[in-house]
């Protein structure tokens, strides 16, 4: 498929409802065309992975072609410029979140997560903690004391009330201490020092992580891992 049949394909497997849906989950491009993840996942496997039409793809600015965009994309021919003008670009939480799946499997993502810690783009800041959960779900064999900079991230970060944010911080929080029983007790022992600080996004954060990472659910998975990794 060219890029101009793939964007004639999306259109075939949009709905009025489903566009009409994407609102109430905090999606407001007005781009989208309205078509269901399941289905984008379906085309992507379809395609196989091809980095040129990603790269045509992302360039339509069509909200759906982005998230396909970055489900046919090879990590291997991710070169650090298209990372940063992807990232410069994500306007939602699902294109973010979507494309670190894909950007995470990069030699670049570690750094990112430093820099992008701080950016003012509510979207941009937001990729630095989904980056943090990727590695904190998907790389198996990263040592524990990989992660104690990202912790570091996450309390220096806690203030910021911007709902994708705040989510994300939280997110990575709580990924990182569910990775083993180590980092369980570093991830609370973070919580408690955000839990200091005076601002109700840090409240929320170091709460609600405490509240997932202190059930015996969590601890019992924890432990039947056994290995700590």
């Amino acid at each position: 498929m060219n890029v101009d049949e793939v964007l004639e394909k999306l259109k075939s497997l949009a709905t009025e409802d489903h566009l009409s849906k994407l609102s109430h989950f905090g999606i407001n491009d007005p781009t989208a065309l309205g078509i269901k993840v399941p289905l984008l996942r379906i085309l992507a496997r379809e395609i196989g992975k091809n980095h040129e039409l990603a790269i045509e793809l992302w360039s339509t600015g069509v909200h759906e072609a982005r998230l396909l965009a970055s489900m046919i994309e090879d990590p291997r021919k991710i070169v650090e410029k298209q990372f940063d003008a992807w990232v410069s670009e994500f306007d939602s939480w699902d294109i973010c979140d979507q494309t670190c799946s894909i950007l995470g499997k990069t030699p670049f993502a570690v750094q990112k997560i430093n820099d992008f810690s701080t950016r003012p783009e509510e979207f941009v800041k937001r990729t630095a903690f989904v980056l943090m959960c990727e590695q904190a779900v998907h790389h198996k064999n990263i040592e524990v004391e990989a992660f104690y900079p990202f912790l570091e991230i996450i309390e220096r970060e806690a203030w910021d009330e911007r709902n994708f944010v705040r989510k994300a911080v939280n997110w990575a929080l709580r990924q990182i201490g569910k990775r083993n029983e180590a980092l369980r007790i570093k991830a609370i022992d973070t919580c408690e020092r955000i839990m200091s600080q005076d601002t109700k996004s840090a409240h929320w954060i170091a709460k609600d992580a405490l509240r997932e990472l202190n059930t015996k659910e969590i601890i019992l998975r924890i432990n039947k891992k056994g290995k700590i990794n």
